[in-house]
């Protein structure tokens, strides 16, 4: 080889894919389902790009369950970092290059996972597994702002990575888009080291009406404004507000002891659970059936014997959700057997329409009682879980009003973003 070709592909490949290893600095994967149906995330991704120098970024994979996201939205955020990048460098070192961060995403699955769980292997999901046996004493943080379809997947196809990894998840009504992959990776992996999140993560952002509490809605115009092309497009989402729901996972690695789960830190405080709550119904349920919020609950009918693919959508649950519906897909098990999950986000009495064009199936109306308190009463049902699976806490003192766990990590927000304002500060 040409000894100044040589050299060349040495500085490209220098400038690509390395950036300074601090072996104090965590490693992380984002798995996002930014660009899909709910902009927050294109805040917590503006938020990790400004603290980036704080992390090694080992991925960052687009997974929308639901949506319509891509990586092409992470690109984008990448650019808008690269033209700020110049002013962040003259404060602090250690920020990764804009093409490393390119480099390093990938495209996940697009959609929702079948019944099952799991599908195929994505880019996404490989990417999981390749980061995950990287030669490296330090575990991956996997911080997941969406569905977990693509680490079930990862799971699945290497299940040697769950000693590698270790997972903070924004569940909530994640969770109900990634129902099926939640299933499967509580049945199949309940020794996973999991911080499952379902509600503690609002107190970020939720109306608290506390004098002494940093206003969401007031900060943009205080500190965002006219800082830098960041700063510029933060004005795209909920017109500047505060929401960020996905930010907890980073700041759970920026302040306090990430190995002790039940400490204090930005990102919350949380409690071991041995359970996750799970109900099966074989009809469809009414007024006296209870269940707490984000339980897996999975209605089974028999129907018809029909001819179609293994974990085929052939039935549908509607749930009117304001002004609108959604819809989740039910699949054909066998042997006239069919089977819907799906995960209530929040106590309410639940209204749903079970609906298909196979003629014979037990269409219904049906409704469901949700409760406040996860993972609430015992059930047989349940799947039993490890000594690693952290989730929100249940002490009542801990309640930023009906949020669970909420203020375990409302009572960190004028820390947390009078450190984020300095930062924006430079970009002015």
């Amino acid at each position: 080889m040409n000894r100044s070709f040589f050299l060349i592909l040495i500085l490209f490949s220098s400038s690509v894919y390395s950036q300074t290893i601090d072996s104090k600095r965590p490693r992380i994967l984002i798995s996002t389902d930014i660009g899909g149906t709910d902009p927050d995330d294109n805040q917590s991704l503006a938020h990790l790009l400004m603290y980036s120098d704080l992390f090694d970024i080992e991925g960052l994979v687009s997974s929308p369950s639901y949506g319509k996201g891509s990586t092409s939205e992470i690109f984008r955020m990448i650019s808008l970092y690269e033209l700020d990048l110049p002013k962040l460098q003259k404060h602090k070192d250690g920020f990764p290059s804009p093409d490393y961060l390119r480099s390093v995403t990938k495209q996940g699955r697009k959609g929702s996972a079948p019944f099952a769980g799991i599908t195929r292997p994505t880019e996404g999901s490989d990417w999981i597994i390749q980061a995950a046996k990287k030669e490296d004493s330090r575990p991956l943080w996997v911080l997941v702002w969406g569905g977990l379809d693509d680490l079930a997947q990862a799971l699945h196809d290497a299940p040697e990575i769950q000693e590698k990894i270790r997972v903070y998840w924004i569940g909530g009504p994640n969770k109900k888009w990634s129902a099926n992959s939640y299933a499967f990776i509580a049945k199949n992996f309940p020794d996973l080291w999991m911080i499952e999140v379902n509600s503690s993560y609002y107190g970020f952002f939720s109306n608290n009406e506390n004098p002494d509490v940093v206003k969401t809605s007031d900060y943009y115009p205080k500190h965002i404004q006219g800082a830098g092309n960041l700063g510029v497009d933060f004005k795209s989402y909920y017109k500047g507000e505060i929401k960020m729901g996905d930010t907890p996972s980073l700041l759970y690695l920026m302040n306090g002891d990430p190995n002790d789960p039940t400490g204090e830190s930005w990102g919350g405080s949380f409690e071991k659970i041995s359970r996750s709550a799970r109900v099966i119904y074989d009809r469809t349920s009414n007024l006296q059936d209870s269940v707490a919020f984000c339980t897996t609950v999975e209605f089974r009918f028999s129907g018809p014997e029909i001819e179609v693919p293994a974990d085929s959508a052939v039935f549908w649950m509607e749930v009117p959700y304001q002004n609108n519906s959604q819809i989740w897909s039910g699949y054909y098990i066998g042997q006239g057997k069919y089977s819907i999950r799906y995960a209530p986000k929040q106590a309410e009495t639940l209204n749903f329409l079970i609906t298909s064009k196979i003629q014979g199936f037990p269409k219904d109306e049906g409704q469901l009682v949700v409760t406040n308190l996860w993972p609430g009463k015992a059930n047989e049902q349940d799947f039993l879980l490890g000594d690693n699976w952290y989730s929100d806490s249940s002490n009542p003192e801990n309640y930023d009003g009906k949020l669970q766990g909420g203020k375990t990590i409302l009572k960190w927000r004028n820390d947390i973003l009078m450190d984020w304002a300095e930062r924006w500060s430079w970009l002015k």
